[in-house]
């Protein structure tokens, strides 16, 4: 049985849609590096998060930074903000009157993107929301974009969900093998804050043991000329 220590990071979605290569670096390597993008994101969620603010009004229930996890999935995370809605339909609270209903907000510094990082990373809470709670299906979830100031709806569909669950089984498999899978260069490499760690322009057929070599003759040359 796998200790939660080693439960995947919900938040390891993104990195995983952007590229593979990125998440093992992260997640596997411990790999990090910030750059204007992650310590512009950081700060929105550090705005979100606070994990001792729970506020109601009326009919509806906002609690910020709450952990969340699958032992299905195993996976773990935290919500930027979870809204419970007063719902006849819903679970009880503990301390709380009445039946509610959850439903994730996840915050994003930038723009809604063209693929579906964003929305898989938010199924997922979701489906660790409704494992935790024992909860009757959540249908809708949001994300909330910096740059727009708005909040996007999310369908939280069958297909989303089945995607979320196909790829966490490629990055289980990935993560137990200890394996970071080879770099495919694309124009996204460029905003990377991992390329110098990743080293995307390296020829495909470069091994890093032939890298290593061939920067320790190149040093040991350039030693001989002093």
């Amino acid at each position: 049985m796998i200790e939660e220590d080693d439960y995947l990071l919900i938040s390891g979605i993104q990195h995983f849609v952007f590229c593979r290569r990125q998440w093992a670096l992260i997640h596997i390597e411990s790999q990090w590096h910030d750059n204007s993008f992650t310590a512009s994101g950081q700060l929105m969620h550090e705005a979100a998060h606070d994990p001792f603010y729970t506020e109601k009004r009326g009919d509806l229930i906002i609690a910020r930074s709450m952990p969340v996890f699958s032992h299905t999935l195993e996976v773990r995370g935290v919500c930027d903000i979870v809204e419970f809605h007063r719902d006849e339909n819903g679970v009880s609270l503990f301390g709380r009157d009445g039946l509610w209903l959850p439903s994730p907000v996840e915050y994003k510094s930038g723009n809604a993107k063209t693929h579906d990082a964003d929305r898989l990373q938010l199924c997922a809470q979701v489906m660790c929301l409704e494992e935790m709670l024992v909860c009757p299906e959540i249908r809708t979830a949001h994300l909330y974009y910096g740059k727009t100031k708005r909040r996007e709806a999310v369908q939280i569909s069958a297909d989303l969900r089945e995607t979320v669950r196909k790829m966490l089984l490629e990055m289980r498999g990935y993560y137990d093998r200890l394996y970071t899978p080879r770099v495919k260069p694309t124009k996204a490499c460029t905003s990377c804050s991992l390329k110098d760690q990743c080293l995307p322009k390296l020829p495909q057929e470069s091994r890093v043991a032939a890298y290593i070599k061939n920067a320790l003759a190149e040093d040991e040359s350039s030693c001989g000329n002093y």
